[in-house]
């Protein structure tokens, strides 16, 4: 996977407009994840939250910064609770 992967993973992400296509994306990450472990900067649960967490806060900028559009809504709750699930759900 590797290097395809990261070629093709804004083209993947802008193309999820559905459940399946979603959950296929992180079976994806998942499988890069124990694939490619190298190229993963953030290789524990709390690197990897701490990282979203500090894009997130400058998320703006990367979309500035690339000449994208800001994502007009952003439903936080269910994305809390995305992750939240992912502790208790067995």
């Amino acid at each position: 996977m590797g290097g395809s992967f990261i070629m093709d993973v804004y083209d993947r992400i802008n193309s999820i407009k559905s459940k399946k296509e979603f959950i296929d994306f992180l079976d994806l990450l998942s499988k890069d994840k124990h694939g490619n472990e190298d190229e993963w900067e953030n290789t524990t649960i709390e690197d990897y939250l701490a990282s979203i967490a500090a894009w997130i806060e400058d998320m703006e900028g990367y979309y500035i910064n690339n000449n994208l559009p800001l994502p007009e809504t952003k439903n936080w709750s269910f994305i809390a609770t995305l992750f939240y699930v992912g502790k208790i759900y067995e």
